[in-house]
Parts: C-alpha cells; structure tokens; sequence
C-alpha cells in the first residue's frame, strides 16, 4: 500500500546548549514542501547557507555525526534526526543559530515533543521506499561490530550493545514499528563511561555538559576528592555512585536505557540516506562511524540499483517473445541483412532485441579481418530492425507493410563490439505513434555497458500490391 509524504503544520523553535561548544542555540522547524527532504539552514551565518542531511556530506564522527558541505558545518544531528524520522517525517526545514545542535535532555524527547507541537500533516507526493532484495552486510572486525539488513516487509531494528563492563552487561533493544518509536525509542538517553568523561573534561571537550543529560556508568574505583571535583564541574551539591555502578546523576528510564539508545543513534544515523528502508536492520555493538560506513554500503547499492534498472536483463532460458522464425515472419530481411536473432519484450512503447555477434559474420572477412569489430553502420542497423518489429505489430497485418527510417541522431559509440558478444538493444517511443511515423530513442548494451545510442524517425508503408502478393 502506498504512503504520503509528510511534512509539519506550524513553524515551532526549541532552544539548548550544544554539549560541546557551550553555546545557546535555537532550532526552528519549518515545514517543507513535497520531495524536499531534511535541509538545515545555518541562519547565523551570512547568506544563511543550506546544508542537506545526506550522508554524502558526513564530514566526521566525532563525538557525533557531523555534516559540512562548502566549509559549512552542522555537529551532532543524529538526536534530532531519529526524532524527525521516528515520526515519520519526511520533509522539514530546520533553522539553527550556531553550528552544534542542542542536547537538550541526551535523548530525542524533547525534539519529538516540540514536533508533536507543530502537528503532522501529510502531502500528496508518494513516499520513496528501498525495498531491500538481498543482504547488506558490514563488519570490523577490530572493534567487533556487525551490521546487517536483510529483507523484511516492514522497518525493523534489533540492536545488541556488549562493552565487555561489570556495569553494563550485554544488552539487547528492538523496534518492530517505528510508528512505536515516540514511546520506545525516543527518551532514551545517550550514556558515557567515567573515564570517557574525565577525557571530555580534562581537554575541554564538554563546555555544555551537565549531570542531566547523560548515564555516567563508573566501571572501576573512585575515591570521593574524584566526586567532589565531578560536583564541583557540574554544580551539584552531591555525586555519588550507585551500587549498579551509575552516577546518581539521573535514574534510567529503562533497565535496557543503553541499547535503546544504540537503536536510537542508529535510526538517526540511517536517515541521511534520504530514503526509508523495507528491511531488518540488526546491529551489533553499532556507533556512529559504523553506522555511516554502513548507510554508505546501502546508498552504493541503491545507486547500482538504479543504474541497472535501465539494463535489459537476459535470461537465455527464457523462451523470446518472438524467435528467428516470427522475427521472419514480421522483416522483409534476410540473412547475412538479418541482423535480430530474438524479441525479448515488447509493449505498445518499447522493445527489447538481441543480436548474436559471432564470428561467422560475413562483414568481419574484410572489416579489421585481423581485429575484428562489428561496423558502426549495421549496429544502427541492428537496432532499426529492432525498432522496426516494434512498429510494425502496431498494424494488423504488418507482412504487407515495409519499414523506412526517416532520421537517425544523436548516434554515439561508446565501446567497440567484438565476435562473441551479445547485442541487447533497448528502444523506447518518444512520441506515440501516428500516420505511421514512430520516433524512438534506442540504447545497445553489451552487459552492464552501453556500447551505442541513437534516435531515429522511421515511418512503415504499404508494400506495392506486386511485391505483398
């Protein structure tokens, strides 16, 4: 069933500290217009440059995931992006003032709350789904992460953390709807270990940080002159460590907080690929620079995709639309001018033929007899005949019909055609057909390679009534 493409209802702004630079920030939402996708606007900057969230433009991952496109830079958007994407979200405008977006509360609560505001619409546009058709898999080995999709009928996520921590024992998180993402997902807090922080500290890393937006887990002995510089930094009265081996900052929200928050950055991280995805994505011990690594594997596929959706396939064991035999039936030629060995497919807007290149062809005794290459000429050839099958079936009694090409253009060769190869020539009308006169546009492929192209303008004629009988 298809699905409309949604954007919000109101402009709404929500205000923070980024975690990193210590700076005030506001992020206002503006809704977008259909097949827009996520853009951020960097209104404190001169000209107010527009930074697309796309994982082309992952610049780093550290301490988050970064985007900079033309020197211009957006820090940490992985929170804000899962909430807008977990809401299903699919065009926004969002405006910040300063290059760090906040982190607010470590989660995307407060990102979905200020959503929820705004209200959701839906547009009319069809929303883009990749349909996953075979397994993606990424792996590190060094640092023990897997990631995996496989095809599934809806989006999945299962994520498992395993720090190798007496604090935080492997741990398991799963969305089977991201519809549930608001209530499972979304006020699931980043976390950090001890140590980690007291780098983050020492070397000035965490200007905005605070007690409340983190789970601090302690994983060795701290004595209490420790705690009362962590009090000290974070201007709070007391900092103490509890028996589960977590700061008594804040108390989890689920027992499970952690891998929840994998799944979470996992989601966000995933967004950048501009497209919503039909499969189970199953991560083990993810972070951001996998996850992009990972979404990069997935936008390589999609495009190889897309690039060989325009290529014939041929499957030899498929019986042809139309063999040597009907093709006979159909063109006046006749071998060695017969240069269309089947019919693959064929409806009232395009054709797809096949030519056997084979060294038997008469032509290679005197074209390059040392070097043998199929003439440029009776490959437009080949391709005429092809096309001329196409406009022949348009009549109902193409036998007393003969084919005349007008025009050809726009004819490139790409690639030389030797014996052996196979000829598979695409051509599609550009115009419908009337008065007898069909204008095409054709492509020959030899595998995934374009090897020659050309349009061309034929119009079909009556045979004289001597030579139809």
């Amino acid at each position: 069933m298809s699905e409309k493409q949604r954007t919000i209802r109101e402009v709404v702004s929500i205000s923070g500290t980024g975690l990193h630079t210590g700076q005030h920030v506001t992020v206002t939402f503006r809704p977008a217009p259909e097949n827009h996708g996520y853009k951020f606007v960097r209104t404190d900057l001169e000209g107010s440059p527009v930074i697309e969230a796309d994982i082309d433009y992952v610049k780093d991952t550290e301490r988050g995931t970064n985007l900079v496109k033309n020197d211009v830079r957006i820090s940490t958007t992985e929170h804000l992006l899962a909430a807008v994407f977990g809401l299903g979200i699919d065009n926004l405008i969002i405006e910040t003032t300063g290059v760090e977006l906040p982190i607010l509360d470590g989660s995307s609560r407060f990102w979905v709350e200020t959503l929820d505001k705004a209200g959701i619409v839906e547009q009319n546009a069809e929303r883009e789904y990749y349909e996953l058709t075979q397994n993606i898999v990424f792996r590190n080995q060094d640092k023990k992460v897997e990631i995996i999709a496989i095809p599934s009928p809806e989006l999945r996520y299962s994520v498992m953390i395993d720090y190798e921590s007496k604090v935080l024992d492997t741990q398991h998180a799963a969305l089977d709807h991201i519809d549930d993402f608001r209530n499972e997902i979304a006020n699931s807090r980043t976390f950090v270990f001890l140590h980690e922080m007291e780098y983050l500290i020492s070397n000035n890393l965490i200007k905005g940080g605070d007690l409340n937006n983190a789970i601090v887990f302690v994983n060795r002995l701290i004595g209490q002159d420790e705690l009362d510089r962590l009090s000290a930094f974070f201007n709070k009265p007391r900092v103490e460590v509890l028996k589960e081996g977590i700061l008594n900052n804040i108390e989890l929200n689920q027992i499970n907080e952690p891998a929840r928050h994998k799944l979470l950055d996992v989601i966000g991280d995933l967004s950048l690929l501009g497209v919503r995805i039909r499969g189970h994505i199953i991560a083990t011990r993810p972070g951001h620079a996998s996850n992009i690594a990972f979404a990069k594997m997935i936008r390589e596929q999609i495009r190889n995709e897309k690039k060989m959706a325009g290529i014939p396939q041929y499957d030899p064991n498929k019986p042809p639309l139309f063999d040597i035999n009907a093709i006979k039936r159909l063109l006046p030629h006749r071998p060695p001018f017969l240069l269309v060995d089947k019919i693959l497919d064929m409806d009232a807007e395009h054709v797809i033929g096949i030519k056997n290149v084979t060294m038997n062809e008469t032509f290679f005794n005197g074209h390059f007899p040392d070097e043998p290459v199929m003439p440029g000429v009776l490959q437009i050839e080949a391709m005429a005949q092809t096309g001329g099958i196409l406009i022949l079936s348009s009549v109902p009694d193409p036998e007393n019909y003969l084919t005349f090409f007008m025009k050809i253009d726009n004819v490139r060769f790409r690639q030389k055609v030797v014996p052996g190869d196979t000829l598979i020539f695409s051509l599609k009308l550009l115009s419908p057909i009337r008065r007898g006169l069909c204008h095409m546009a054709g492509q020959a492929f030899v595998g995934d390679k374009v090897v020659m192209e050309a349009e061309m303008l034929a119009q079909i004629a009556r045979k004289p009534a001597e030579v139809a009988k």
